[in-house]
């Protein structure tokens, strides 16, 4: 049978949403400038790509209208490359590396590209279309389908009684994870530095104008943070427990991987840095869409006769601390095994990118520790969990 495997996996750096270096690069230039580094990567020629399949959340605007389509074009891939996007919320980005991967595994394609980004500075908030945006029948039957996934994370933290000592923990636990992994270059192989106009407004004025910028780490990382500090934070809801220090940043960014068929990476005499094994979803409780990975995971593993002491490493996505800490002890991952480079609470979460990013990582950092099988899960909006297997060769 044919493996689908990965030879090449590259990012933009992930900025700040709203106040950051990406919040005015557009979607087509966001999401192509990913694309465009990991086929240069890959060292092939961009006409011998078949098809590329990128994923996005919100998928209006500046990333509406197939922005697979329009970012491949972007990067200067050829009319001759096809190209799809799709829309599993957070999880869109890890959806997307699935079916490029199922796309070469079942039906021929030799050469694919996944990944996933998301603009949420000029898609969310005030750009946002809320035209009949809810469905009242649906709003009847299933209310909590509507409900804001920070809403969701506080259900999660009241149904299962975890605290918000526990949370600020985890989340001092990221930062510092995350500055020492970007101190020692742990992330300079998967990021490629992009440059781009900025929108800067005066403080005094108000006056809005465009700078040039180059990029060339992720802005959300916060070195500095301290437990006393994460305590200090006022929730984001009265009597609640989430705040900004222990969950998700916004943020803008994209992330792109080349896949080919075994046989094709060799006879190119390509090295990959791993191969596509799996990938599940499952579904549970709008209300706690927090803990989907619970049900995901146990799926997967069963589906290829693994165990979770099987999995050497794990990148699970940090939309909230109480999230990944449900999930963690739920699961029974050994925390040393887990986000070991911290996640989105240190480092942002461009929803239709995280989950590509996340994979991405895991490749890079599983072949730094020698590990064998990697996981890649998400939480999704609507209450759902996803997750990705993936063996890394060395």
């Amino acid at each position: 049978m044919t493996d689908a495997v990965i030879v090449s996996t590259a990012r933009t750096p992930i900025g700040k949403a709203y106040r950051g270096a990406l919040n005015s690069t557009d979607g087509a230039t966001l999401l192509g400038e990913a694309i465009k580094a990991a086929v240069t990567r890959a060292q092939v020629d961009p006409g011998d790509i078949e098809d590329v399949v990128m994923g996005a959340a919100m998928q209006q605007g500046t990333t509406g209208g197939n922005i697979a389509r329009k970012a491949l074009l972007r990067a200067g891939l050829p009319v001759s490359v096809s190209g799809t996007t799709v829309d599993r919320l957070c999880a869109s980005g890890l959806q997307a590396i699935a079916i490029a991967a199922r796309s070469v595994i079942h039906d021929g394609v030799q050469i694919a590209v996944g990944g996933g980004g998301q603009s949420i500075t000029l898609v969310q908030n005030e750009h946002a279309n809320t035209y009949r945006a809810v469905d009242p029948a649906l709003m009847e039957m299933k209310p909590d389908i509507y409900m804001p996934m920070l809403d969701t994370a506080e259900v999660v933290a009241k149904r299962y009684a975890i605290s918000r000592d526990r949370q600020d923990e985890y989340s001092f636990d990221s930062q510092m994870r995350t500055a020492s992994a970007q101190t020692s270059g742990k992330f300079d192989d998967e990021i490629v530095p992009l440059t781009t106009t900025m929108s800067v407004t005066n403080k005094e004025t108000k006056e809005t104008s465009l700078k040039g910028i180059t990029l060339s780490q992720d802005e959300g990382p916060r070195p500095d943070t301290t437990q006393d500090g994460l305590t200090r934070l006022k929730p984001v809801r009265e009597g609640g427990c989430i705040t900004a220090g222990n969950a998700s940043q916004l943020s803008d960014g994209a992330s792109a991987m080349v896949i080919m068929s075994d046989r094709e990476a060799a006879r190119r005499g390509l090295e990959p840095l791993g191969i596509f094994r799996g990938f599940v979803s499952a579904g549970c409780e709008p209300d706690e869409m927090g803990i989907g990975p619970v049900y995901a995971v146990p799926r997967l593993l069963a589906r290829h006769g693994l165990g979770i002491d099987d999995i050497d490493l794990w990148e699970l996505n940090e939309a909230f601390a109480v999230q990944v800490i449900y999930c963690r002890d739920k699961l029974g991952i050994d925390p040393a095994k887990l986000n070991v480079n911290g996640g989105a609470i240190s480092m942002g979460h461009p929803y239709g990118m995280s989950g590509a990013r996340l994979a991405g990582h895991l490749l890079i950092e599983g072949r730094r520790r020698k590990a064998k099988y990697g996981v890649a899960t998400m939480c999704v909006g609507g209450g759902m969990g996803t997750a990705g297997l993936f063996e890394i060769i060395h």
